[in-house]
């Protein structure tokens, strides 16, 4: 499934902290060929210097510890492994990294909020931990703004019976650069809620990936996006079911305005042998607005065993439906006020399942403020 020949499980096995282990990316490889390697300001290939600061702002709920920690912490690193060279670059380059721990037991009274802001432009790399140990819960705020080129790497080690549920916002200046990489580590009966909201930004590269250490583990990988004109946002997901009983859901959406507007999304789903009982699903839908506007959108399932509890993909992209349009201007509601409708129908349900009151009505403001252009 998918335009690559080789199986999904042989496409992710790379994983490596050295950077010499990955190739400089020329734009032929499976895992680059969407993305505009002349517009990464340098990420791929060693040119980009850390020359600029993303600040990173914390707002913690008082149950939860927060840390600023140097590149030997041993808990770096423990649950995510570079998988791509901008990964690694990441990785060897961040001077200081951002802990936060959700003590056993322990159920945050109030979302943790970490507004990660570029200053200036220039070149910054980071780290982020999320620690959410045994039978802890909590909701945690991703912001990011301002202007930079920026490569991170996210981790969030998920214990057993804790629930995380995570909000990151791309919000960035119209000039930014961000590559990212977020991993989920399940442990036995843990629930992951994801919720990805990209709007700004020049090019933005989010990957967003799951693995599972024990059974019952419970994912739920959502996102909404909007390009505008001249943006590239790209989402490339990969769910590694890797143990029996576990269950995940890929849910994206996204629109497209105005001339050279693109987006691409891929979402990798493998069941290993080991992985009996699997549940999974991935859907992605993309809204085309104006001509000029692309989408590219390539879901894969690579099934290993005979034994899943359910398993499937789908994906759809296409313009705004006229039966729609038509019906509400039969009802005497014109047609930019249809229009209008129509999409935030597309969106609603998504904005509603975002746990944090105040990102879901800021990104209702600004998907109204898109339709306005």
């Amino acid at each position: 499934m998918g335009l690559s020949t080789k199986p999904l499980s042989t496409l992710h096995q790379k994983a490596s902290f050295d950077l010499a282990d990955f190739e400089v990316p020329s734009g032929r490889e499976e895992g680059w060929r969407f993305t505009p390697l002349a517009r990464l300001s340098g990420l791929h290939d060693g040119t980009a210097k850390a020359t600029g600061h993303v600040v990173v702002e914390v707002e913690a709920a008082p149950e939860v510890t927060v840390e600023t920690v140097g590149r030997d912490d041993a808990r770096l690193g423990q649950v995510y492994v570079p998988r791509d060279r901008v990964s690694a670059q990441a990785y060897a380059s961040f001077e200081k990294a951002t802990v936060l721990t959700v003590p056993g037991g322990a159920v945050a009274s109030a979302p943790t909020v970490l507004t990660l802001r570029g200053q200036g432009g220039g070149t910054a790399y980071g780290h982020v931990l999320v620690r959410v140990e045994p039978l802890g819960e909590a909701v945690v705020v991703l912001d990011h703004r301002g202007s930079a080129t920026y490569a991170d790497n996210v981790e969030f080690a998920v214990g057993d019976g804790a629930t995380l549920k995570v909000v990151s916002l791309q919000d960035w200046d119209d000039d930014a650069v961000h590559v990212s990489h977020h991993h989920a580590e399940l442990g036995r009966d843990a629930t992951f809620r994801s919720f990805v909201v990209t709007l700004g930004g020049d090019l933005v590269r989010l990957s967003p990936s799951v693995s599972y250490t024990g059974p019952g583990g419970d994912a739920d990988l959502v996102g909404l996006y909007f390009a505008d004109e001249g943006q590239h946002l790209e989402h490339r997901l990969l769910v590694d079911h890797s143990v029996p009983n576990c269950r995940s859901n890929v849910l994206y959406k996204g629109a497209l305005q105005g001339d050279s507007a693109h987006a691409v999304w891929i979402g990798d789903v493998i069941i290993r042998v080991e992985a009996e009982g699997t549940d999974t699903y991935e859907y992605n839908r993309n809204l085309i607005l104006t001509d000029g506007a692309r989408a590219d959108s390539v879901p894969n399932l690579e099934i290993l065993t005979g034994e899943v509890a359910g398993a499937g993909h789908a994906s759809a992209s296409g313009r705004l439906d006229d039966e729609h349009i038509f019906y509400l201007q039969a009802r005497g509601i014109p047609f930019e006020e249809a229009r209008r409708l129509v999409i935030r129908g597309f969106f609603g349900q998504l904005i509603e399942r975002i746990e944090v009151e105040e990102i879901r009505e800021r990104v209702a403001r600004a998907v109204e403020a898109e339709l306005e252009k």
